[in-house]
């Protein structure tokens, strides 16, 4: 078994519903969905083994529908039923092992159309999340998302949303990871590497007959 770490997130307690700033999209009540601030959360951590190299922090959903088909769709609702898939929100590798902690906006403040680049940050390496493949073809916001974007379910969907933040603890300094990577890529790559890791969880809905 893998030795846990110590994870935090201010803004809610853990396995409660997500406050809307830390959200891209809310509910309203004429359109269904209003743009949000889309703040990432301050996220810490502590308790790593002391041989750790660096950290990787992906935040994952994995109650998205497999099937687009009724998404978002007026008289439909997505059933409970229906497979669900990994979207992947925010991945950050080659984190130091000096560090621990991201602060709150110090990733993400706002939407930003067609995405914010990824890549080489103070805190670490950003990759793309799914909105790079949520808004594909789409030519308002298509575009490469990286860092992070924070929750927009389904608002037909009958389920709540999980959003888990999960903190790698690593034995290697650097992943090696560039470019258009999100991640399944960072899974990959961290896979016989993690010496610790641990989870915060949030809650969210867009359904008004779904409480969070």
């Amino acid at each position: 078994m893998v030795p846990s770490i110590n994870v935090t997130i201010e803004g809610w307690p853990d396995g409660s519903p997500i406050p809307g700033n830390f959200a891209f999209g809310v509910q309203n009540a004429d359109t269904h969905v209003a743009l949000s601030d889309n703040i990432n959360p301050a996220i810490s951590w502590s308790g790593a083994p002391t041989e750790t190299k660096s950290f990787v922090i992906i935040c994952h959903d994995p109650d998205v529908p497999s099937s687009g088909e009724d998404v978002n769709q007026e008289g439909k609702t997505i059933p409970a039923s229906l497979p669900r898939v990994d979207f992947f929100h925010w991945v950050v590798t080659d984190i130091s092992a000096g560090t621990t902690m991201i602060k709150e906006g110090e990733d993400c403040r706002g939407i930003t159309a067609k995405g914010k680049t990824p890549g080489q940050k103070s805190y670490g390496v950003t990759g793309i999340n799914n909105y790079t493949d949520w808004f594909a073809g789409d030519a308002d916001m298509g575009g490469e998302y990286g860092g992070y974007d924070g929750p927009c379910p389904p608002w037909n969907d009958s389920i709540v949303h999980h959003y888990i933040f999960t903190v790698y603890a690593l034995d290697i300094d650097t992943l090696g990871l560039k470019g258009n990577f999100g991640g399944p890529e960072t899974l990959a790559a961290i896979d016989r590497h993690i010496l610790a890791k641990g989870s915060y969880t949030g809650t969210y809905s867009l359904n008004p007959d779904v409480s969070a």
